[in-house]
């Protein structure tokens, strides 16, 4: 199958060889491993007031950087790794965004221990499975939502950094919590068909 005839989403663009691998591996599959979430939840918030693409392009740095998304260790990082990180180039160095993963590895392990897993709080917000949006064109996509907004203000309450509810939204789509493929993607269907 050639993978250029098939239609997607309005906003990839199809130039970017690994723009479209996340498109079609990645993007809107639903998410409930715990390590994964925090590892879009990180890149969400590095992603604040940057294009996805910056951070998909600085993605095997943040992993290298916040040793593999492994919550535990990233909560246990230091002011000295923070200044260390400040001189890696393979991710975006803002003291507070760097801050920020870290305090968010607290807050994370602090909702695992109440709720007994993140997925288990993150997927509340929907009502436990994925909402499916009727999108046509690029000027359906909403940019906030009721549930978006909810969910950021829980996450603020909770101490979380960086994650307001637009940036919060860009996360419900990443990891599946909505459908946002175009009604025309062929992701669409194939991912309400399988999720």
């Amino acid at each position: 199958m050639n993978s250029t005839k098939l239609c997607r989403c309005p906003w990839l663009d199809t130039s970017k060889d690994d723009y479209v691998a996340y498109h079609d591996d990645e993007w809107g599959i639903p998410v409930y491993d715990d390590q994964t979430l925090f590892e879009f939840i990180t890149l969400e918030s590095a992603q604040a007031g940057l294009s996805w693409y910056t951070i998909l392009k600085k993605r095997a740095g943040y992993r290298r950087a916040f040793l593999n998304f492994d919550v535990i260790k990233v909560a246990q990082m230091s002011d000295q790794d923070i200044d260390r990180l400040m001189l890696d180039e393979g991710i975006v160095r803002n003291r507070l965004k760097i801050a920020a993963t870290i305090n968010n590895a607290k807050r994370f392990l602090e909702i695992q221990q109440e709720f007994g897993s993140f997925s288990n709080y993150q997927w509340q917000f929907v009502g436990n499975k994925p909402i499916v949006n009727d999108l046509e064109q690029l000027g359906d996509y909403p940019a906030i939502t009721e549930a978006s907004t909810a969910f950021a203000k829980d996450l603020k309450k909770r101490g979380f950094k960086f994650l307001g509810p637009t940036t919060v939204y860009a996360h419900m789509q990443a990891c599946g919590m909505v459908n946002d493929h175009s009604n025309d993607c062929f992701r669409k269907a194939e991912i309400i068909e399988k999720y």
